[in-house]
């Protein structure tokens, strides 16, 4: 039986910014998928620092909001990070869209708050990922255009609700892959560890190859991170700062 038809265990994070190192998570959706039945989970976090307005200008979060409604973050990471290894333990696939990203962030918030990391969790790298962004750069490698979740949902055919709130997100990236496994077959027919390895080459060419466009063009700045779907951490804890705006 094919890895895609399910279970599937969808992610997906709203934030205070985008540096994995520093910023927080806000709101999360993690979402079991097992044939026509689904099961969703939220967390509302209250995050601990305030979250910049660029950023609840993305996904509707206030401070004053996080602070009166939500969780504190070690019990929300917990339960999250919870089910997320328990999914993984099963062998059922981990779908998130930027996997890098959300599953990056979750790892520093869990050291962050003295928790155990998802591959302390399994005991092992985590693997079994499928994340529809790398896997529709890969085999639609030159299509023009942005590839956000709402272009991927629009070019595939896929109605949304509102996006940047984390269940719609995780969604729409599930009906997104679906989609992505019916146009592109031999996605489903391939094993699940020899599709995440794949993903992994996948990704790496496209960030080597975005990241000399970028020296090519003088930009200033990291470019790409080249593994997934988790970096390594930084060797040592960065000074505790004020987050960086998120962008849209």
């Amino acid at each position: 039986m094919s890895w895609a038809t399910g279970p599937l265990v969808g992610f997906d994070t709203e934030t205070t910014g985008v540096d994995v190192d520093r910023d927080r998570i806000v709101t999360a959706a993690v979402v079991r998928r097992v044939g026509g039945a689904t099961t969703t989970w939220t967390w509302l976090v209250d995050p601990g620092v305030e979250i910049p307005e660029a950023a609840t200008a993305v996904h509707g979060i206030t401070t004053e909001h996080a602070r009166a409604h939500g969780r504190p973050p070690r019990e929300a990471l917990e339960e999250i990070a919870t089910l997320l290894a328990a999914g993984l333990a099963r062998g059922e696939a981990l779908v998130a869209y930027n996997a890098a990203f959300d599953l990056s962030l979750l790892d520093a918030e869990l050291r962050r708050h003295g928790l155990r990391t998802l591959p302390e969790r399994i005991g092992g790298p985590v693997r079994g990922v499928v994340d529809p962004l790398v896997l529709d750069r890969w085999v639609d490698r030159y299509r023009p255009g942005k590839r956000r979740l709402g272009d991927l949902a629009a070019h595939y055919g896929v109605a949304t609700d509102t996006l940047h709130a984390a269940d719609a997100d995780v969604a729409a990236t599930l009906d997104v892959l679906a989609e992505l496994c019916r146009r592109y077959p031999g996605l489903a027919r391939t094993d699940l560890g020899r599709l995440h390895d794949a993903q992994v080459r996948a990704h790496r060419r496209w960030a080597e190859s975005f990241n000399l466009w970028r020296a090519r063009q003088g930009l200033d700045g990291p470019g790409a991170e080249l593994t997934w779907p988790l970096r390594s951490p930084l060797p040592e804890p960065r000074p505790a700062r004020a987050p960086l705006p998120a962008t849209a």
